[in-house]
C-alpha cells in the first residue's frame, strides 16, 4: 500500500491553504500523521490557553488511495464518509468546514475573491497600453442581478488584441461584485477563435432563468 499520494497531496495543501481566504491565512493550521492505519491531515486553529481546536480532519485509505471525510449522520446515528475525488474538492470541504465552525458567511470570502481579480486584472491593464476600439458592450443580462459587458481593444506596443469581459452581480446586501478578466491574442489566432465558437454554437445552451 503506498502513500505517495497522500505525500503530494500534502505537499499541495500547504500552498493551496495560502491562498483559501484571509481568515484562515490568519488563523488555519494543520498537521500530519503518517503513523495511522488511516493516515490524516487535521485542521485547527490555536485558542487563547494555547490549546487546539480541530475544525477538519481529512483522511486517507492507502488501500483505494481515496481521500475522505466522516461525518455523524444524526438522522440514521451512524458515520458516513465523503470521498474527496480531487484536489479542488479537497480545498472546498477544508474551507466549508473552516467557516462552518466559525459559523461564519462564505460569502464575504467569495466577494473578496472577486475584489482581488478586479484588482489583478486592473494593475495588468494599467501596466500596458491599450487603445479601445468600442465601447462597453452588453452580452447578456439578468433583471437587475446580472450584467456581462465586453469591450475590444488593442495594445499599442504588439498590436494584439484584447477582449475585456466584465461580470457585474448584486448582492442581497445592493452591492456590486464586479469581477474582470482580460484575454489577449493574435490577429493570426483572432479567425480561429471565431471559427470554433461559430461551429460550435450549436453546442451551447442557455441561461437557464430557473
Amino acid at each position: 500500500m503506498s502513500i505517495e499520494w497522500f505525500d503530494r497531496v500534502c505537499g499541495e495543501l500547504q500552498d493551496q491553504l495560502e491562498s483559501i481566504c484571509e481568515k484562515y491565512d490568519q488563523i488555519g493550521h494543520m498537521s500530519i500523521d503518517r503513523g495511522a492505519k488511516h493516515p490524516r491531515i487535521e485542521f485547527y486553529v490555536e485558542t487563547e490557553d494555547d490549546e487546539r481546536d480541530y475544525f477538519c480532519t481529512l483522511f486517507f485509505d492507502p488501500h483505494n488511495e481515496d481521500f475522505y471525510i466522516e461525518t455523524f449522520d444524526f438522522e440514521y446515528e451512524q458515520t458516513t464518509r465523503t470521498i474527496l475525488s480531487d484536489i479542488e474538492d479537497i480545498v472546498d470541504a477544508i474551507h466549508d468546514s473552516f467557516h462552518y465552525y466559525l459559523n461564519d458567511d462564505i460569502e464575504d470570502d467569495v466577494e473578496n475573491d472577486y475584489e482581488y481579480v478586479e484588482e489583478e486584472n486592473t494593475e495588468f491593464l494599467e501596466e500596458i497600453d491599450v487603445e479601445w476600439e468600442t465601447p462597453e458592450v452588453t452580452a447578456f443580462i439578468y433583471k437587475d442581478e446580472v450584467e456581462v459587458t465586453y469591450q475590444f481593444g488593442v495594445v499599442q506596443e504588439t498590436g494584439d488584441g484584447v477582449l475585456r469581459r466584465i461580470n457585474r452581480i448584486r448582492t442581497n446586501e445592493d452591492d456590486i461584485i464586479k469581477d474582470e478578466t482580460n484575454f489577449i491574442f493574435s490577429k493570426e489566432e483572432a479567425s480561429t477563435i471565431i471559427a470554433m465558437i461559430a461551429s460550435h454554437m450549436d453546442s451551447l445552451s442557455e441561461f437557464d432563468l430557473q
